[in-house]
């Protein structure tokens, strides 16, 4: 008996731990999955995924476990690519990184994953390059090529440093001199021919120089590199000839529709006079070839019009009511009486036969009689009847509603329809076909068309930029109430009610579109006439009923802005060049030193003491605070001098330059001599360039080259210095020349 008991006990353990096991198992993924599903209601989807994999990966052949993991795997990972750009965005690359290999790892189908997970491996290698691209490993020749193209070229920074430039001269001299003080190279068009112009301006810096100058002598520059400008005649052909052309790629991100992209094309061509320009619409792309200044202005012109476009949530409440109250009071009594002869009438027939004789009756048909009976006719012959005394007190009263309450979301300017209801057929036509032969019925087609019934609601609104919204509104709401034969074809009978028209409200605004109040009362009196008039009689030989039915429609719209419109904040005049050229002006930069000018035209200074030499006059000068004083700057021993540039330092907090007039040693022939100065008071700095007219050779001898005006600010002592200086011949040769410095005491 032990050797049977011991194994049954053993195999009821096994039994019974499988089935805990089981069971555990059992509690263990549903657990999970209910952790899942939590998870998820709390938009926690990384978490929600893990406890949903964990779930699937215990009972894999449970669909509703496979479902759940493969939806959560595209949530989840569309959560870890979400923070990877956030993070990218925040300059942590390496983090975001992660995140993009965790979205990968969760769903490898992911090809957004895999796009930003290149693009950030992308930036990585740029970052540790240092370069404004990574460079390939074995880059093509055309892709070398591109990777070593430019962008357009522009002019260096000049000083932004007024100056004073008083010449009349030859244009070619006016540039020269221009771009010996900001260090510019001045090359000419062989086929442009200068004449001589009047320039006098004060204050203005070098690069408003220029552009005068330019303006002036009917010329136009361009940098070729940037220090270096080249200078030919104004006028179309030339410009089409020398000026660069760029071209860029517009990606438009809020572009939905064609005439969107042929809007923008439109504008770049009609306001900016870009000829060529390509429309990619299945790219949602503009490809612009122009000047830079176009392609700026298109840049601005895209920035300004590729805007995401306003929403509104449109709320429309449809509401009705209908009551219907009718009360039924009296008595009805019988007001008609029928007489009718009774259908039990016979007629007998008698034959005999010997010393018999039979009888045969006939039932007869009623309110029919034979003939021979009429005169036999009596009151059993006849039934009257007479309809039964009614008593009526009845109250009724029933109230309907109907409300719907729909949303419609909708783009500015793009129309939206929601339609609830059914659709009717209804017929609009018919048609035999031409069928031949004998025998042969022809067969009747009927049209019909199918016509929305119930609420059509159609809604184009437009946002306005002070929270506003105009709603372009067609609603419609109809019902089938009946129907009618036409032609035997049963056609039904639709009731409407409609509003079509425009209205303007603010944002969350409530508008009672329509209200249609129908009230219809009917009162009715049936009895016996005469009798139902007496004031208390009448309750006893009549009835009356009156039926009261009140129907109301009302319909409500309120718009919220979703999206308002975003209008960009700028400039609102920008200078684009004249009718004839487009162009931009840029700013002046504000540069503290000046550079130095082109060509050694300010050379440093050399001590000569058998050569030229600068010198003050008088070299000691005393000035009362707030005078002005004058002061030559003179040369002495020159040979062949045909310019003279040179610098003068001084101090700002004491002095400040009023004037620098020509003086008469470069023009003692009676040549006008051109001068051009820079000063920069914040630095103490005084740049000052005389040179005698093209072809006039150089003097020889000495004498005052400038007279400096000057005001004595604070009281102290400051030192004139000519720093660097010099002169050159006609053949452009440097001419060394010896400093000199002068003292003011201001008292």
């Amino acid at each position: 008996m032990n050797r049977l008991i011991r194994p049954a006990l053993v195999l009821i353990a096994v039994v019974l731990a499988v089935g805990v096991i089981a069971g555990k198992s059992k509690d263990s993924d549903k657990a999970l999955f209910d952790k899942g599903a939590d998870a998820e209601a709390r938009q926690n989807y990384e978490m929600a995924y893990d406890f949903y994999r964990q779930a699937y990966d215990l009972k894999p052949k449970d669909l509703k476990y496979r479902i759940s993991y493969e939806r959560m795997k595209f949530y989840s990972a569309a959560s870890h690519v979400h923070r990877g750009q956030l993070l990218r965005d925040g300059g942590k690359l390496d983090e975001a990184l992660a995140e993009f290999k965790k979205a990968n790892d969760i769903d490898p189908s992911s090809f957004v994953a895999i796009q930003e997970m290149r693009r950030t491996e992308q930036m990585i290698k740029e970052a540790a390059s240092g370069t404004p691209e990574a460079r390939a490993a074995a880059p093509t020749q055309l892709k070398r090529r591109l990777e070593s193209a430019q962008g357009p070229v522009d002019l260096a920074p000049i000083s932004g440093v007024p100056i004073t430039l008083k010449l009349t001269n030859d244009a070619k001299m006016v540039y020269q001199s221009i771009g010996q003080l900001a260090g510019v190279n001045v090359l000419f068009d062989p086929d442009y021919t200068s004449r001589p112009i009047k320039v006098e301006l004060n204050g203005v810096s070098l690069e408003e120089a220029l552009e005068i100058t330019a303006l002036e002598s009917k010329t136009f520059w361009r940098p070729v590199t940037p220090n270096t400008i080249f200078v030919a005649q104004d006028n179309p052909s030339k410009r089409k000839e020398l000026e660069q052309n760029v071209i860029k790629t517009f990606y438009l991100s809020n572009f939905s529709q064609p005439t969107e992209l042929q809007d923008i094309v439109n504008a770049m061509r009609q306001i900016l006079e870009i000829n060529r320009v390509q429309q990619m619409p299945a790219q949602g792309a503009v490809i612009v070839r122009g000047t830079p200044d176009q392609i700026a202005l298109a840049q601005k012109l895209v920035d300004d019009i590729d805007r995401a476009k306003p929403e509104v949530v449109v709320e429309v409440a449809v509401m009705q009511v209908s009551r219907d109250k009718m009360k039924q009071l009296g008595i009805s009594p019988p007001t008609s009486a029928t007489v009718a002869l009774q259908n039990n009438i016979v007629t007998s027939n008698g034959t005999s036969t010997g010393t018999s004789t039979s009888t045969s009756t006939t039932g007869g048909t009623p309110n029919q009689v034979n003939l021979n009976r009429i005169g036999n006719l009596d009151a059993t012959d006849f039934t009257v009847t007479i309809p039964p005394l009614t008593a009526t007190a009845l109250l009724s009263d029933s109230t309907t509603k109907l409300i719907q309450n729909p949303q419609i979301r909708a783009l500015d300017g793009q129309k939206a329809s929601l339609k609830i209801g059914d659709r009717v057929p209804i017929a609009t036509g018919s048609f035999q076909p031409g069928i031949g032969g004998v025998g042969i019925n022809p067969l009747v087609n009927t049209q019909f068309q199918y016509l929305d019934v119930g609420v059509n609601i159609d809604i184009t609104p437009h946002v306005h930029a002070g929270r506003e919204v105009t709603l372009k509104v067609v609603l419609d709401i109809s019902a089938v109430t009946s129907h009618v034969s036409i032609g035997g074809i049963d056609q039904p009978v639709i009731g409407q009610r409609k509003i079509d028209h425009e209205i303007r409200l603010k944002d969350g605004e409530v508008n009672l579109l329509g209200g249609i109040l129908e009230n219809a009362q009917t009162k009715s009196l049936s009895g016996i006439p005469g009798l139902s008039s007496i004031p208390i009689l009448k309750y006893l030989f009549s009835q009356s009923t009156t039926d009261n039915r009140e129907n109301e429609i009302v319909f409500v719209m309120i718009p919220h802005i979703i999206r308002a419109p975003e209008v960009p904040r700028g400039a609102d005049i920008l200078d684009v060049g004249t009718a004839n050229q487009l162009g931009l002006r840029r700013t002046t930069p504000k540069l503290a030193k000046a550079p130095p000018a082109a060509n050694g035209a300010v050379v440093p200074v050399e001590l000569n003491p058998q050569g030229a030499a600068f010198g003050f006059n008088p070299p000691v000068i005393t000035a009362e605070k707030g005078a002005t004083f004058t002061v030559n700057v003179e040369l002495t021993g020159g040979r062949n001098v045909y310019q003279v540039p040179l610098q003068v330092n001084y101090d700002p907090n004491q002095l400040q330059v009023v004037n620098v007039s020509n003086g008469t040693f470069l023009s003692q022939d009676g040549q006008v001599v051109s001068l051009v100065h820079r000063d920069d008071a914040a630095t103490g700095t005084m740049q000052i360039t005389a040179t005698r007219p093209p072809g006039a050779g150089g003097v020889t001898g000495q004498g005052t080259v400038v007279t400096l005006t000057m005001m004595a600010k604070t009281a102290g002592q400051s030192p004139l210095t000519i720093t660097r200086g010099g002169a050159r011949d006609p053949a452009n040769q440097p001419i060394p020349v010896n400093g000199a410095q002068a003292n003011v005491t201001v008292h």
